[in-house]
């Protein structure tokens, strides 16, 4: 017997301090104008030094996702966290959150699917719960990507584009075979890895004594870098492809579409994809401009307020798709 899964409770946190377009041409050359033509950020959330990290804001946004699944969090079978930047090289961020939650010695996973991360993350909790393995798995995406910035002109073409915070669901068991997830969707394409990548330090790249021993402050490789060109194309292409095959599999036409819940790369992306699927504003949740592009927590942080904000409502159709480094790409139909 398959067991269907349903996001029970959601919660998110962002730090306190905002930091403006304008803040950011203090620092490089840019200007207002320059980015939100390009992104449609107007600003984002970055964390003070001393202050949150990846998993502090996890736990955060974790606990009101469990308060809103009106849980105990010792109910919590599971945990599977997406994140490009953990706390630590290794452990990963999951084992952190079981043991700042006070939690039984349940299992922690982590997924390393940057952009697409918390999609991925959530189809890994859906298998668990359809199988009948786990009741109730905490689904996590956190990101602390400031510090990793290059915030000079040299780097501004993504230091400009990133921002912190983190995002959170309970999966949980759900009684009603009509509702919940109803099927995801995961592509990945390794030949493009490096258009968007950070690859130092790295085993089979730049190992960490080299980068000391080289102390070389005009190596970028440990700085992230984009094709943005070449992304923005692929991007739009897969989007595409993956929202029609989740609804294919589910018998379902762009027409069916209740909300639609992008991964926050670029306001660009998301407008194009909206008018390739002719959908309106309000069949279309976009956040980006306030928060930035938060990676693996962008679909959680914009899932979350969309229905806290009562534009998801009980049988709405909700597609949730992402695109992103690896190149990895992914979706998910829910019935809510």
């Amino acid at each position: 017997m398959l067991y269907r899964s349903r996001i029970k409770g959601l919660g998110f946190y962002v730090p306190d301090n905002v930091v403006t377009n304008d803040d950011l041409s203090k620092l490089m050359d840019t200007s207002d104008a320059w980015i939100q033509e390009r992104t449609g950020i107007k600003e984002r959330r970055h964390v003070l030094k001393g202050t949150d990290t990846t998993t502090s804001m996890a736990v955060k946004a974790s606990l009101k996702a469990i308060e809103a699944a009106q849980i105990s969090k010792d109910e919590i079978d599971f945990i599977v966290f997406a994140t490009l930047s953990p706390d630590y090289y290794f452990p990963g961020c999951g084992v952190l959150v079981q043991k700042e939650l006070g939690l039984p010695t349940v299992g922690a996973l982590d997924i390393r699917n940057q952009c697409s991360g918390f999609i991925y993350a959530l189809s890994v909790a859906d298998q668990f719960i359809k199988t009948g393995m786990y009741k109730n798995v905490l689904v996590i995406g956190a990101e602390t990507q400031s510090p990793a910035l290059d915030m000079t002109t040299r780097g501004r073409n993504m230091a400009v584009l990133f921002g912190d915070g983190a995002g959170a669901a309970v999966l949980s068991r759900s009684d009603n075979p009509e509702h919940g997830i109803l099927s995801t969707h995961l592509h990945s394409q390794g030949e493009h890895a490096t258009e968007l990548a950070m690859t130092s330090p790295g085993v089979g790249t730049k190992w960490v004594t080299e980068i000391l021993a080289e102390n070389n402050p005009d190596d970028v490789s440990y700085y992230p870098s984009m094709n943005g060109q070449f992304v923005f194309k692929n991007a739009v292409v897969r989007f595409a492809e993956v929202i029609e095959e989740g609804l294919k599999a589910n018998a379902l036409s762009r027409q069916d579409i209740s909300m639609l819940i992008p991964h926050q790369a670029n306001l660009r992306i998301s407008q194009f994809v909206q008018h390739q699927f002719k959908l309106t504003d309000d069949q279309v949740f976009n956040n980006i401009t306030k928060y930035g592009n938060t990676t693996a927590a962008s679909v959680p942080i914009a899932l979350t307020e969309a229905v806290q904000q009562g534009k998801v409502k009980e049988g709405d159709i909700v597609v949730l798709a992402a695109f992103g480094s690896g190149f990895t790409w992914a979706s998910a139909i829910l019935r809510w």
